[in-house]
């Protein structure tokens, strides 16, 4: 007689979680949440840039930080300057960020997004989803779970990256 399963039922998380099932609910919740971000809508007022959603954290960076150098910039996507110079050379062709140089520097740029409000308001419209979605998330958690929750996911980046570059080289 075969033996039929019953569906494993999903743990609460206000219950807490043994080790083994938070890693099995965030096996099964990261694949949702990466395909999600992939599903961002370009706004069509931006359609005619070629952005994809890759350019989101380029872009974060500058509405939420303000104009940058490359170099700080090409730090902060953990880039090579070079990388961070082509992305910039390309948005900047496009219309969609400015370059200048540094007065205090003439040697380095400084990156902004474009002075055009429509441009800037698409711009601020994209990552307004995102951010929308992560104020409800965190509204209600303390500043500490909050912190928490940003270095567990921090943590989690740093050894699925460090897990990638061991692959590599064997």
């Amino acid at each position: 007689m075969a033996r039929t399963s019953r569906p494993r039922p999903e743990p609460e998380p206000d219950d807490g979680l043994t080790a083994p099932d938070a890693v099995r609910a965030m096996l099964l919740l990261m694949p949702r949440v990466a395909a999600r971000v992939k599903r961002t809508a370009v706004p069509d007022a931006l359609a005619g840039f070629h952005l994809a959603p890759r350019h989101l954290t380029l872009l974060s960076y500058l509405v939420y930080d303000g104009p940058m150098p490359v170099g700080t910039l090409a730090a902060r996507l953990e880039v090579a300057h070079t990388t961070a110079s082509l992305m910039v050379g390309d948005l900047t062709r496009q219309g969609v960020l400015e370059r200048r140089p540094d007065p205090a520097d003439r040697r380095r740029t400084i990156v902004s997004l474009t002075a055009d409000p429509a441009t800037r308001t698409a711009i601020e419209s994209w990552l307004a989803n995102g951010a929308a979605a992560w104020h409800a998330a965190f509204a209600p958690l303390s500043p500490a779970e909050r912190a928490l929750f940003v270095r567990t996911m921090t943590a989690y980046e740093q050894g699925a990256a460090a897990e990638g570059r061991q692959r590599a080289e064997d």
